[in-house]
């Protein structure tokens, strides 16, 4: 878009993440067949409404199967592929940011080695609990209760390149849960383990009732090269991070930051840096949808 203010060109990218729209040729390497976020969402529910996405273009997308309602479509519109051979938050967004990786990182469907896992818990000072694949909601309900009790944090992973940590804010204090995490993302550096991503995933609540709270916080690997938000702050542009672009670019590449942690004040702080004439290149993340 052009802006009167200062008349010239921005660019705006809104990432609603973990929204899909259909698997890929190889989801069958990533357990994703049948993946498809609208599609499946509209099935369950008889209806989707999205009238202004759909009005730029969403319900016209091959294989969308959401209802075009007749409407003419004023955006540009279609589906992409990955070429990195991965279906992780970094990979996904370094490639939408002009670098695509040879290898991938590496994913843990065993859970962690018992020799990494004993030398955090030396270096922590705590013991942990679960080291499995697992749902976040899930594995806090299950867990929840002897976490609590004993103070060991719960540490998961997923089909994704992560390390999750998960704590209630009553038992490890944030400041607390955040070191853990640095010590965590420190071991895993090694180039042995390749993991994309460190994440806190703090909790609250009462046993039978916890939930996830909103000061989640990623530890990214640094890219390997630079990306196009380097090239663009290298040039002198400003380069506005909303969300958790500055923790997925290990805070590379990003001129201006607004660490929103939900979808309302992502999109509130995006329309506001769009008022304001601030920001050559806003790039957005809209977490929720992924929590």
């Amino acid at each position: 878009m052009e802006t009167k203010k200062k008349n010239r060109k921005r660019a705006i990218v809104i990432v609603l993440d973990s929204v899909g729209i259909g698997e890929m040729p190889d989801a069958a390497e990533f357990g994703d067949v049948g993946s498809h976020t609208l599609g499946n969402i509209r099935k369950a529910r008889g209806r989707l409404d999205l009238p202004n996405l759909s009005a730029l273009g969403l319900a016209a997308i091959e294989n969308s199967r959401l209802d075009t309602r007749g409407i003419t479509p004023g955006g540009a519109y279609g589906r992409l592929a990955e070429q990195t051979k991965a279906k992780d938050t970094t990979c996904g967004h370094w490639e939408m940011a002009g670098l695509p990786l040879k290898q991938a990182f590496k994913t843990y469907p065993k859970g962690f080695p018992e020799a990494f896992l004993r030398e955090f818990e030396a270096k922590i000072g705590r013991g942990t609990l679960g080291n499995e694949v697992a749902s976040g909601t899930e594995i806090i309900s299950r867990l929840g209760d002897e976490h609590v009790r004993t103070g060991k944090p719960i540490v998961y992973t997923s089909a994704d390149s992560v390390f999750q940590i998960a704590a209630h804010e009553g038992v490890i204090a944030l400041p607390e849960l955040y070191r853990i995490c640095e010590i965590a993302r420190e071991l895993l550096n090694d180039d042995s383990f390749l993991v994309g991503r460190v994440i806190a995933r703090p909790f609250e609540g009462e046993s039978g009732a916890y939930k996830r709270t909103e000061n989640r916080k990623d530890y990214a690997v640094e890219p390997f090269s630079d990306t196009v938000l380097d090239a663009l702050v290298k040039r002198g542009l400003d380069v506005v991070g909303i969300g958790k672009i500055e923790d997925i670019f290990c805070h590379r590449g990003v001129s201006t930051v607004d660490h929103t942690k939900n979808n309302h004040a992502g999109v509130d702080a995006t329309v506001r840096f769009l008022e304001a004439g601030t920001g050559d290149f806003i790039f957005t993340n809209l977490v929720d949808f992924d929590m």
